[in-house]
């Protein structure tokens, strides 16, 4: 019985953890905040405990009253076809925030689901709206977000539409190693949270040819696999072959070990 009680205060200590003290606040919301203002943001958000693998966030045309700041873990959201068939739309790392497509209708027109154990800041959108008109530094980040939110949408678009499967899958993966750099993790080895399956339905592609295609890779000497671990070796090789724009000013710093995001 003492052991219960043990891990129940070190758990809520865990989701206590203040904007100020969070690792991602240089990319999560609080970006360019000052302490005072910080302090305020804070006051509003709620921290949950975490959802475990498989658990919903939320699921479509549940009515939205949050948005959700990824502590820890990972989560993709997807939209259902008539038939029940699920079409992944994105995949959400540490950092990043998820709902706030659901602001237009007041609900939301996908569903989110935990690929791994994950942790999640709660921040009511009334609250954060009020607050917004108050502190001119909160509403141009989320201005800043949601503009990211469309250019990210954009260039998926021109992904899907102009690349071939050999491209897709390379600027999949130089996404991420983008993506864990600014977190302060490594670029070049990091784990898969998603399944093979899951990235071949975001990217447009049969399983079997996303399987190939990473047989392929590591063939040809651009990286290699490990299960879900992905380990890239030639990064600057993998960013020509996907087109995308990989420039010397995205050397990583890593401040810590990977995650297994």
């Amino acid at each position: 019985m003492p052991t219960r009680k043990l891990e129940k205060v070190v758990s809520l200590k865990e989701i206590k953890v203040a904007c100020q003290a969070c690792s991602l606040n240089e990319i999560c919301l609080p970006v360019g905040m000052g302490e005072t203002d910080l302090d305020r943001l804070d006051s509003i958000i709620d921290r949950k405990r975490p959802l475990a693998r498989n658990d919903h966030l939320f699921r479509i045309g549940d009515p939205f009253q949050c948005l959700y700041a990824v502590r820890s873990g990972s989560l993709k959201t997807y939209a259902t076809s008539e038939d029940g068939q699920e079409q992944v739309m994105g995949f959400h790392l540490p950092g990043e925030l998820v709902g706030l497509d659901a602001i237009a209708d007041g609900r939301h027109p996908l569903a989110a689901k935990a690929l791994e154990t994950t942790s999640l800041c709660e921040i009511p959108f009334a609250d954060l709206e009020a607050l917004s008109r108050q502190l001119p530094s909160l509403q141009h980040q989320l201005l800043r977000v949601m503009s990211q939110e469309i250019r990210a949408d954009e260039q998926n678009m021109v992904t899907l539409g102009q690349k071939s499967a050999e491209e897709r899958l390379a600027s999949f993966l130089i996404s991420l190693s983008s993506r864990f750099r600014r977190r302060g993790f490594s670029e070049n080895q990091f784990n898969l949270s998603m399944s093979r399956s899951d990235i071949g339905n975001y990217l447009g592609l049969a399983l079997e040819t996303v399987s190939r295609l990473f047989t392929r890779f590591q063939n040809e000497g651009l990286l290699r696999v490990d299960r879900k671990h992905i380990e890239l070796l030639d990064r600057a090789r993998l960013c020509m072959f996907s087109s995308a724009k990989c420039s010397s000013s995205e050397e990583p710093r890593i401040l810590r070990p990977n995650a297994s995001s």
